[in-house]
């Protein structure tokens, strides 16, 4: 309530302003027509979100864990592997493959749900805490420049996902890939079906006569 007010310097001032910005790129990405469009807002997009969960996990989340509590830390935690798991995958496949657009509208609905749960629930607790939070966002700040000016390095998500295979398709294309293969398999090894079993038998027919 009433965070208008707050320096745009305090922490979850910036925080929120971040989750304004992701929230602009998804909506910028589903009126998007063309590809070209699309990626360009893929790529900013994935900028932001690293550099928010890098100042969220390395800076804010530590500073509020205890007063907020396990249980929502915990899941932030968790939501925060499963969109890196995304990212990486996303930063790793470029546009090769048909589910990349399904890929980001995921993560997309996956991060609005991170968004409602932090802002309805772990910002305002955090709020509670009585300590200097123009100094918190001041080094969150820091490192988002730091991270601007140097890079990311790589994440556990990322090496998991560079370790798992080159670029093709996704897990998820893949497993849908092999199920369809498999189906076809089982298909295949019935045999001919009923009608073509009983062409056959009428041709075979024919020919003695």
């Amino acid at each position: 309530m009433f965070d208008w007010l707050l320096s745009e310097h305090h922490a979850i001032a910036i925080l929120k302003k971040d989750h304004e910005t992701v929230k602009d790129l998804f909506d910028q990405f589903e009126k998007a027509e063309k590809t070209a469009a699309k990626e360009k807002i893929v790529t900013q997009a994935l900028n932001e979100l690293k550099l928010h969960a890098a100042i969220e996990e390395e800076i804010f989340y530590p500073t509020v864990r205890a007063h907020v509590g396990s249980k929502v830390m915990n899941e932030a935690d968790e939501e925060h592997h499963v969109a890196r798991v995304l990212i990486a995958e996303l930063d790793r496949d470029g546009d090769e493959y048909g589910h990349r657009e399904a890929k980001f509208t995921v993560l997309a609905e996956n991060v609005r749900h991170h968004i409602r749960e932090e802002e309805s629930d772990m910002l305002p607790k955090a709020k509670e805490l009585d300590i200097d939070f123009e100094a918190l966002g001041q080094r969150m700040l820091d490192r988002k420049a730091d991270l601007t000016k140097n890079g990311f390095s790589p994440d556990t998500e990322h090496r998991m996902v560079s370790k798992a295979g080159g670029k093709g398709d996704s897990p998820a294309a893949a497993a849908a890939n092999h199920t369809r293969a498999a189906a076809s398999r089982r298909s295949a090894a019935k045999g001919p079906t009923k009608t073509a079993q009983g062409r056959t038998r009428k041709t075979t027919s024919r020919s003695k006569d």
